[in-house]
């Protein structure tokens, strides 16, 4: 048998469609519903779904008065707040393409993506670095809050295959790419639904992320309101202690957040008690199984973990209807078809080691890289859009994790995923995050390192020793380092590169 997952094709979307109409569906039906509140320590700011959607469809008539035309670029520049998301759906309700951006990006780095993306405005919070833009109109926080109040627009309906918005990606080349998406994104994003949340309009589904976070945006804002659910999304300024305390008070379902966040949250809060919590779900990087486990410790709740990319979402994830296989992202979401491909392109047989890969056919694949057609074909072989990943598939179905194709390391000819030294490393008692990478010690001469950060300085002896006993002498780091912070990237990830050029300056 072959690595690959099979069973039916999702229905695909309207002939007439539109991504913002799509998650305003049920407004109108459920206008005095609560669809997000604002949280905070002292109380919680309050948005109606009939709310919602006139700010929304009152922003797009706004930004429409300014001059844009379906099919402009709208460069997001704003920070943590509400209206991110109202802004961002408004756009996308009139035709226009939205471009969220991290709000830590530099000048120089939005200078770059000006260039790129020629866009037709800038949404612009002044306390969010941009470079001044003479010819591209900047429209201010201030005016954006007004155009809340404008008569509604109508949803720019159409094909489900035209653009709809465009993200950025760190890359694994480390410049980032400019990843497009269609309306359609949207629709096949039910799939998620049921594989991977178990998603249903009763739910309060809480995020722990920042409104122009995209892991938010989707998981935190577009699914719930797309079945009618409501959205509790902390204040700017909450810090992640207190999250317990607001799970607990707002009655949050499901929670989502990224595994660093579980990992504090544990640390400041052993004995967290959530009545009303059915779930957790974990995206943004690889959960460790002690995460897991002392999540069900403290809660007796699952963690649910979901793999995905820019490109494509999240198409692998565990849920709440399959049984828990430890060790794995879990297995592909019904409706898509996902296979472990080799360097031939062809899927690999059950239980080898492959690259993970979508169809072409997924709805929710990206429609390409903007004006680089050359680079998004590349990143294809026959049916195959290639990940980059590895992992491998058993006969349930169900992917274990090896790691990205470049992060892999090779020690003496053994090739070693980063994923699993870290996982052994994590539970070293101490230890409160830790990221592993190979790095160049001389010309031609490469040795594993782990660099960690701890409350103090760890007896390096003792790591030694628990290294020795717990993994084979070819996996085992031969440096140790400890740092203030794990350096990241702009969408929150470990950033492995980073780890080595901070070797470099080391040495």
């Amino acid at each position: 048998m072959i690595s690959v997952f099979d069973q039916g094709q999702h229905p695909a979307a309207p002939a007439s469609f539109n991504m913002a109409a799509h998650v305003l569906a049920h407004a109108d039906r459920l206008a005095d519903k609560i669809a997000l509140s604002v949280m905070s320590v002292s109380g919680a700011q309050d948005w109606t779904f009939g709310a919602l959607k006139d700010a929304v469809l009152g922003t797009g008539t706004g930004l429409l008065h300014q001059g844009l035309q379906p099919g402009d670029r709208v460069l997001m520049r704003l920070g943590n707040t509400v209206e991110f998301p109202i802004a961002y759906l408004g756009a996308i309700a009139v035709g226009l393409v939205p471009v969220p951006t991290s709000s830590q990006l530099t000048e120089a780095e939005v200078a770059k993506m000006l260039a790129e993306l020629e866009p037709g405005a800038i949404l612009r919070d002044p306390k969010v670095a941009c470079p001044e833009t003479p010819n591209i109109a900047q429209i201010s926080l201030a005016q954006l809050e007004d155009m809340r109040d404008l008569e509604a627009a109508d949803f720019n309906m159409g094909d489900p295959d035209r653009m709809a918005y465009i993200i950025y990606t760190s890359g694994t080349s480390g410049v980032p790419r400019a990843v497009c998406h269609a309306h359609r994104a949207i629709w096949a994003r039910q799939m998620m639904h049921e594989g991977w949340y178990g998603l249903v309009s009763d739910d309060r589904l809480m995020h722990a992320g920042a409104f122009n976070w995209t892991y938010t945006l989707g998981t935190g804002l577009m699914d719930p309101w797309s079945v009618g659910a409501t959205a509790l999304i902390p204040d700017k300024g909450v810090d992640i202690g207190t999250l317990p305390v607001l799970l607990k008070r707002h009655k949050a379902t499901i929670f989502a957040a990224a595994p660093g966040v579980y990992r504090k949250m544990l640390s400041d809060h052993p004995d967290i008690h959530l009545p009303d919590l059915r779930h957790g779900l974990s995206a943004g990087e690889k959960l460790s199984e002690t995460i897991r486990e002392e999540w069900f410790e403290a809660t007796g709740t699952a963690l649910l973990e979901a793999y995905g990319m820019s490109e494509c979402s999240t198409f692998i994830s565990a849920s709440p209807t399959l049984r828990e296989h430890p060790g794995t992202l879990g297995r592909p979401q019904v409706g898509r078809r996902i296979a472990l491909v080799g360097d031939d392109g062809d899927p690999v047989p059950l239980g080898d080691e492959g690259t993970i890969a979508v169809s072409r056919r997924d709805p929710g694949l990206m429609l390409g890289y903007w004006r680089a057609p050359e680079e998004t074909e590349a990143r294809f072989t026959g049916e195959w859009f290639l990940t980059g990943d590895r992992g491998t598939m058993d006969e349930a179905y169900y992917v274990r994790y090896a790691g990205r194709a470049d992060d892999m390391m090779n020690a003496g000819g053994y090739r070693v995923s980063p994923l699993e030294v870290e996982a052994t490393l994590s539970r070293f008692p101490g230890i409160v995050s830790v990221g592993v990478t190979d790095v160049e010690i001389k010309k031609d001469a490469r040795v594993i390192a782990a660099f960690y950060t701890s409350a103090g300085e760890l007896d390096e002896q003792t790591l030694r020793a628990y290294v020795e006993e717990t993994l084979a002498r070819y996996k085992q780091p031969r440096l140790f380092q400890r740092l203030e912070a794990l350096p990241t990237n702009p969408n929150g990830k470990l950033s492995r590169r980073a780890l080595r050029d901070q070797f470099k300056a080391t040495k």
